[in-house]
């Protein structure tokens, strides 16, 4: 193995430094926990070959590691500011080793795919949303403003909605928004009934505006309704989050799960959205929600996150091991920690 490897290292083709860097790869990733020695010699193999490579090789080295929390900050950022918006997107998409800083310096300084990547984030600072809405192009802007985990500046908000009104495809994925405060759908509301007025949005015999203000409202009754009924016990906590989770419905499962155990939605959120599972996974036990439930929760998070479904099985069986008296503990420690902060 080193033998072929001193052999790679001494050619200069690009496809010897591909498959250099594929090996080094496969062997770097096969440690959970690399050293921050092991993490900087891999970071220098892979920038020095990264040049040398061409652009499907590229891309597929980024779409390979995209995802890896471990992967070397220095290689994200090269390989998320790469000129080419394909070998780029998946690693701006989902790298969770990318900084706020390193998003915005991409986001002010590269193409529209890659801020119409950026823009697919689970999550998305309220810094980085008003650089996306400054810079983006139409379809940047509506698809970061239907993005439920984008958080927005009352300006960056404002700008949004002024946007939108020259592209009525914006406010309307905004609607839908399942997160809005009553203060934001009404402006938006407002927005698209001027659209409308004015033939600049086809409207139905009812009003495309009003079918949507109608769905979003009638799924914030219904989850108040969910609410009252696990309070009443009329109804079992893992069919509500079941429901939720089939329909994809993320921010209404936060809602119900961080109104059951008393922490902030954002709190339920971040844990759900995030690619580590073991937040949720301690929330969920402490709550004891089935493994069904648990089940549904991990195949929302496969299509937010594009998880492989390979993975579900394994965190089953770790969350079936999770002690509930355990988690129970666990989900106290939080709430006070919540507190004091």
């Amino acid at each position: 193995m080193l033998h072929s490897l001193f052999k790679l290292a001494a050619e200069t083709s690009s496809d010897a430094r591909r498959k250099l860097l594929q090996a080094v790869t496969d062997l770097f990733f096969c440690d959970p926990e690399p050293t921050g020695l092991s993490k900087h010699h891999y970071g220098e193999i892979a920038l020095r070959a990264l040049p040398h490579l061409d652009p499907q090789a590229r891309q597929g080295y980024a779409d390979e590691v995209a995802a890896e929390p471990n992967l070397p900050r220095s290689v994200a950022n090269a390989l998320a500011g790469d000129p080419d918006g394909e070998v780029a997107r998946l690693v701006l998409r989902l790298s969770p080793v990318l900084t706020d800083r390193d998003l915005a310096a991409i986001a002010l300084n590269q193409s529209q795919d890659h801020l119409a990547a950026i823009a697919e984030r689970v999550r998305l600072s309220e810094h980085i949303t008003d650089i996306l809405v400054e810079r983006g192009d139409n379809d940047v802007l509506k698809t970061v403003g239907g993005n439920e985990g984008a958080a927005f500046t009352e300006e960056g908000f404002e700008k949004l909605l002024d946007r939108g009104r020259e592209e009525a495809a914006i406010p309307l994925a905004v609607a839908v928004r399942s997160d809005l405060s009553e203060v934001r759908a009404e402006r938006v509301l407002r927005v698209l009934a001027e659209l409308g007025e004015q033939g600049d949005i086809d409207i139905a015999s009812d009003s495309e505006a009003a079918a949507i203000a109608r769905l979003v409202r009638r799924q914030r009754l219904e989850v108040n309704q969910l609410i009252g009924d696990l309070k009443g016990g009329t109804r079992p906590l893992d069919d509500v989050v079941i429901m939720l989770a089939e329909e994809d419905r993320a921010y209404h499962l936060a809602q119900v799960l961080a109104r059951v155990s008393d922490i902030s939605v954002e709190q339920v959120l971040r844990a759900l959205l995030r690619r580590d599972v073991s937040g949720i996974a301690l929330a969920c036990r402490a709550l004891d929600i089935g493994i069904p439930g648990f089940a549904a929760v991990l195949a929302l998070r496969a299509r937010r996150l594009m998880f492989a479904n390979k993975d579900t099985d394994e965190d089953l069986r770790r969350y079936a091991q999770i002690e509930p008296a355990a988690a129970t503990r666990g989900m106290r420690f939080i709430r006070m920690k919540a507190r004091v902060a």
